[in-house]
């Protein structure tokens, strides 16, 4: 697949069954409360359990300078979610990781009055050999985290993580998958 400007930045508009209802430029989806898409998120731990967590480049149109689960995004037009988390590990880590697929979960999160996100997440897991290699242009910082010292700072402080982080850890940790 050739990957163009269009396609990454359009976003697949889905209904709460994840069923594609038709696209839309990034920017527009994102836009006043949110237009409701299809994304993934993924959490990668190491040997030890630790957590990679990454904090969002500051020019991220939304969250910007926040940190957030391992690595997150949108799948083009036509990709499935596995290939599309797989394919963003790459990108944004350096990393090849089996993923798992766990669940989807929908929310909606307002920036600000201007910009929100309105996702239907595929949410996935992975361990890591190796160490990544930063995107400079998507991650401004890496941080491994004990699980439960993570739990305790999505709560102490969950205005420095994303929404979509809380919500999803909060998720993992009562199926205890993480």
């Amino acid at each position: 697949m050739q990957i163009t400007n269009e396609l990454r930045d359009t976003v697949v508009l889905v209904d709460a069954q994840d069923r594609e209802v038709g696209t839309l430029a990034k920017i527009a989806a994102h836009s006043g409360r949110g237009s409701l898409h299809r994304a993934i998120s993924v959490f990668l731990t190491d040997g030890s359990g630790r957590v990679l967590m990454q904090k969002r480049h500051p020019d991220k149109l939304v969250w910007g300078g926040y940190w957030s689960n391992s690595c997150c995004t949108h799948p083009f037009v036509g990709e499935s979610t596995i290939d599309c988390a797989s394919r963003r590990v790459q990108e944004e880590l350096g990393l090849s990781v089996d993923l798992t697929f766990h669940f989807k979960l929908k929310y909606q999160a307002s920036f600000t009055k201007a910009h929100a996100e309105h996702e239907l997440v595929s949410v996935f897991t992975g361990r890591v050999n190796g160490e990544p290699t930063v995107a400079p242009e998507e991650i401004s910082a890496l941080m491994w985290i004990e699980p439960d010292l993570l739990s305790q700072e999505l709560v102490s402080k969950p205005n420095v993580y994303t929404p979509w982080c809380i919500l999803e850890w909060k998720e993992l940790q009562a199926r205890g998958i993480l």
